[in-house]
C-alpha cells in the first residue's frame, strides 16, 4: 500500500495529515506550516495532475492554506501547471486568495511566466490590479523580464503606474533588470518615463546600470537627461566613465531634438496614457501613425 501511495503521490502522506486537514479543511484548528504542508500542496507544486486528482475526489480542501497562506492554487500557479490550476479553480479555489506577503496567484503565475495560469486565472475573475503596497502582478511580470505577461496584463487594464514600496513603478524594475522589451511595452502603453521614486527617475536606473539600450528607448519617449535624483546627479553622472552609456548622454545632451520628435512627444503626452490605445482609430495617414506609436 505505502507503495502504491509513493507512487501515485510522489511522497507517502504524513500521518494522519491528509486525514485531518484535507477532508475537514478546519484552519482555525489545524494549521499547516511549510515544514509540515498537506499532499495537496505538493500535488500542485509539482504538477502531479493524477494525485492531485485523487486528492479532491476524495474530498481535499482545495483552498487548503499553510500558515504562510500559501493555497495549492499559489503552488500550481509558481510552478506553471496550468491544469493543476484549472482542476483546483474547478474545485472551488479562491483565485484572489493572498498569502501572508500579500501575493496572489496571479502574481506567482506572473512570477513563473505562464501564459496559460495568467490567461486561465484572468478569465476566472483574478483581479490584474490587487490592492498591494508590494509588488502587483505587472511589476512580477516585468520583474523577470516576461514581456508576453507584460503585454497581456496591460490588455486586461493593469495599472502601469502603480508604485511598489520597493522600487516604484513598472517601468523602474524594468530599467533596473535592464528589460528593453517590457520598457517597450510599458512605455507604448504610456508609462511616464519621468515617473519618480525617492527622486530616482528610470533613466537614473538605467544609467547607473549603463543599460544602453534601455536608455535609447527611454529618451525616445521623453525621459528628461537633465533631471536630478537626490543627490543632484544627471543621469549621465551615474554612468562609467568612457562607458558607451555616458557618450549616449553626453550626445543627447549636446544636440537638440528634431521637430518631428518633440512634436510626437507632445501630441502623445496631450492624448494621455489612458488614451493612447485609440491613436490607432484616428483617421491619420499610416505613416503618421506609425511614427507616432513608434512602430
Amino acid at each position: 500500500m505505502e507503495y502504491l501511495l509513493e507512487q501515485i503521490f510522489g511522497f507517502l502522506p504524513h500521518g494522519d495529515l491528509y486525514l485531518r486537514r484535507g477532508r475537514g479543511c478546519d484552519l482555525d484548528t489545524d494549521v499547516g506550516s511549510w515544514a509540515d504542508r498537506s499532499p495537496l500542496h505538493d500535488a500542485a507544486c509539482y504538477g502531479r495532475v493524477l494525485a492531485l486528482k485523487t486528492l479532491l475526489d476524495q474530498g481535499a480542501c482545495a483552498n487548503l492554506s499553510t500558515i504562510d497562506s500559501v493555497t495549492p492554487l499559489h503552488e500550481a500557479c509558481l510552478g506553471g501547471h496550468a491544469v493543476c490550476a484549472k482542476m483546483l479553480i474547478a474545485a472551488g479555489a479562491q483565485v484572489n486568495a493572498r498569502n501572508i506577503d500579500g501575493s496572489t496567484p496571479l502574481c506567482d503565475a506572473c512570477s513563473r511566466g505562464s501564459v496559460a495560469c495568467i490567461q486561465l486565472l484572468l478569465s476566472h475573475g483574478a483581479d490584474v490590479n490587487p490592492s498591494l503596497i508590494t509588488a502587483s502582478p505587472l511589476h512580477e511580470a516585468v520583474l523577470r523580464g516576461h514581456q508576453e505577461c507584460v503585454d497581456i496584463l496591460i490588455q486586461n487594464g493593469a495599472k502601469i503606474e502603480h508604485t511598489d514600496c520597493h522600487h516604484g513603478t513598472p517601468l523602474h524594475v524594468a530599467c533596473i533588470r535592464g528589460h528593453v522589451d517590457c520598457a517597450k511595452s510599458l512605455l507604448l502603453a504610456g508609462a511616464n518615463p519621468n515617473a519618480r521614486k525617492n527622486h530616482e527617475t528610470p533613466l537614473h536606473y538605467a544609467s547607473q546600470n549603463n543599460f544602453t539600450a534601455v536608455i535609447q528607448v527611454l529618451v525616445e519617449h521623453g525621459a528628461n537627461i537633465t533631471a536630478l535624483n537626490q543627490y543632484g546627479k544627471r543621469a549621465r553622472h551615474l554612468t562609467a566613465e568612457d562607458s558607451e552609456a555616458r557618450q549616449l548622454l553626453l550626445y543627447y545632451e549636446g544636440h537638440v531634438e528634431s521637430l518631428k520628435q518633440l512634436c510626437r512627444l507632445t501630441i502623445r503626452q496631450s492624448v494621455g496614457a489612458s488614451r493612447i490605445n485609440y491613436l490607432s482609430s484616428l483617421k491619420l495617414p499610416d505613416l503618421m501613425l506609425n511614427f507616432l506609436c513608434h512602430r
